[in-house]
């Protein structure tokens, strides 16, 4: 705490402005005392000797004439051993404590320690009396869960310093020296396991930034083959309410190809928190048959809670992937949702009386996403091991309104759209992303000639579905119709994807490429059909199979058996390839 203090001269919402004589920061923190508690605040303008802050808490009480006390730091986040597998507010408060000290409804003002300070970590030292070492570069480890922890030189530190003395093997708390260095000027600087770090300021303690080209496989079909996602890269989700943003959210968090899956619930409804709360711990982690949430950080900030810590949840979120990526970890970060950020930078700019924007958003909406999602990235850090973040944010625009500012400002940043339609999702289709109006920058697991032939399949059949509503199916030529069959078998057998059961919802690499093959030689072949019902039939049969397919292990004996069934059924049909797929296969073998 430093002693200037200021005194509220008014008040608009949890919009404070505070008359102060000293010396004031921008995003400096500050605690507004109201009767027995203190309300943590950030300074978010300055005008002469006018601060204006935002308070991360209700705002009933405070009165023209209180005290509040400017701390000289920034809103931080504390970095250290014990994150894993902690429940956060966006000041990073571990709710699970707030619980035990205030019962079931939380008090404002009552704030925790973001990392256990009593408990012990068993440190291994790395560095050796004499090493030169940097900010980012580390000093020992401490086992977390499964994972080596690093104990970095902070992020903060300038230049290189000598390690003076380093602690022995053994147990200490985050708060204890474990080294200690020197600098340049010969300034001895202690190092404890834990440090603070600004989080709108992005980590940049690393060799080399570069190109996101490796694929996070998520293990869901449509995804992976037809809008991947790359390691280091960002992507965006948007929905309207009730179409499974949440629940392919969970899916891929539990099967993504990533070490840390940190979730971000900026303002979603209380309901939808909750559920992630109480079924995150119940998830199984395929890679460790545990709790995923002894590899997850969850930070959640409900609708109901005041609207300036959206923002911040945000902002600690990234950080802390920031943290691990340091590690040499790959994290997925996962904000639900971006809009309800948004929502919140709108309400703070029509407090502060800036010009609005589109629909009323503050102008630089763009600006603030943008900056968002380009702390993504895929690293080389300093001793060569390379590490990632993956941003994937979804947006919840009214009404399913894709050309609403918040959709538009996150499409200009992100390298792959996976949008959910309504018409889906009340079909049943999941996951519900439209085939047609998502897309991808990132490269494919599957082959582009394969992709390229069955999109074009896809694109003919919805042509012809929306004939046919028109014309009727008697209006229809069989050909045409036979497009159509082949388009909704696609989707039913590749495209949909049930999550809720274990082996279709872990749909690896190897058997996407696998199961593409085969639905491309079906697809791409002609049938000796004498008319529409024969043809219905034959792809109901094969459609059916090739679910019953989905279900089986891979390359067990069931799975030979149904596809011995698939090849007979084919067969019957008199299938033959056409010679654009026949050259696709061939083009592939080369």
């Amino acid at each position: 705490m430093t002693e200037n203090i200021g005194k509220v001269i008014s008040i608009n919402g949890n919009l404070i402005s505070v008359e102060f004589k000293g010396v004031v920061s921008m995003n400096e923190i500050c605690y507004i005392k109201v009767d027995d508690v203190i309300l943590k605040s950030e300074v978010i303008r300055i005008r002469g000797n006018v601060a204006q802050i935002q308070v991360y808490e209700m705002t009933n009480g405070i009165k023209c004439g209180d005290e509040v006390e400017f701390t000289g730091e920034m809103l931080s986040a504390e970095l250290g051993p014990g994150l894993l597998g902690q429940i956060y507010d966006g000041l990073q408060n571990p709710l699970p404590v707030l619980a035990e000290q205030a019962g079931w409804f939380l008090e404002r003002g009552n704030y925790a320690n973001g990392l256990n300070t009593e408990k012990k970590w068993e440190f291994t030292p790395t560095a050796k009396v004499g090493d030169v070492v940097c900010a980012g570069e580390y000093v020992g480890t401490v086992l977390e869960g499964s994972f080596q922890h690093k104990i970095f030189v902070p992020f903060y530190l300038l230049g290189n310093y000598t390690v003076k003395s380093i602690a022995e093997k053994g147990k200490y708390t985050i708060k204890e020296t474990v080294a200690v260095v020197i600098n340049e000027r010969g300034r001895e600087i202690p190092l404890t396991m834990s440090f603070k770090w600004p989080v709108k300021r992005a980590v940049k303690c690393y060799s080399e930034r570069l190109a996101p080209t490796e694929t996070m496989e998520t293990k869901v079909r449509l995804v992976d083959s037809f809008f991947p996602v790359a390691k280091g890269g960002t992507y965006c989700t948007p929905g309207p309410f009730g179409a499974g943003k949440t629940v392919l959210q969970h899916t891929t968090s539990k099967y993504a190809d990533v070490d840390i899956v940190i979730i971000a619930a900026c303002g979603e409804r209380a309901g939808e928190v909750v559920e992630t709360l109480t079924e995150f711990p119940e998830l199984i982690d395929p890679k460790t048959n545990r709790s995923l949430m002894e590899r997850t950080i969850i930070i959640c900030n409900t609708s109901s809670m005041p609207v300036a810590s959206r923002e911040a949840s945000v902002y600690t979120s990234v950080t802390l992937a920031e943290y691990y990526r340091q590690m040499g970890l790959h994290v997925l970060l996962l904000a639900d949702s971006t809009s309800r950020w948004a929502q919140a930078l709108r309400e703070m700019s029509g407090r502060l009386e800036e010009i609005p924007g589109e629909e009323a958003f503050p102008a630089y909406l763009e600006s603030y996403i943008a900056a968002f999602y380009e702390r993504a990235g895929y690293v080389r850090l300093p001793d060569g091991s390379t590490g990632s973040v993956t941003i994937g944010g979804t947006v919840s625009p009214a009404g399913g309104n894709f050309e609403e500012p918040v959709t538009q400002a996150t499409l200009k940043v992100v390298g792959a759209f996976h949008g959910l339609s309504r018409e889906r999702s009340d079909a049943r289709k999941y996951p519900a992303i439209d085939p047609l109006i998502s897309w991808s920058k990132y490269r494919s697991v599957i082959d582009s000639e394969k992709l390229e032939f069955c999109k074009n399949i896809l694109h003919h059949g919805y042509e012809i579905s929306s004939m046919m509503k028109v014309v009727g199916e008697e209006g229809t030529a069989l050909i045409d119709y036979i497009t159509y069959l082949k388009s909704e078998m696609l989707d039913a057998v590749y495209l949909q994807q049930n999550s809720f059961d274990l082996v279709d919802a872990n749909c690896g690499i190897e058997r996407q490429r696998y199961v593409i093959d085969k639905l491309v030689k079906i697809l791409g072949s002609s049938y000796r059909v004498d008319n529409k019902d024969e043809a219905r039939s034959f792809f109901n049969n094969m459609r059916q199979k090739f679910i019953d397919w989905n279900y089986t292990e891979f390359k067990n004996e069931a799975f030979k058996k149904k596809e011995v069934e698939i090849d007979e059924l084919y067969c019957k049909a008199k299938g033959k390839l056409s010679t654009l797929v026949e050259k696709i296969f061939k083009d592939g073998a080369q």
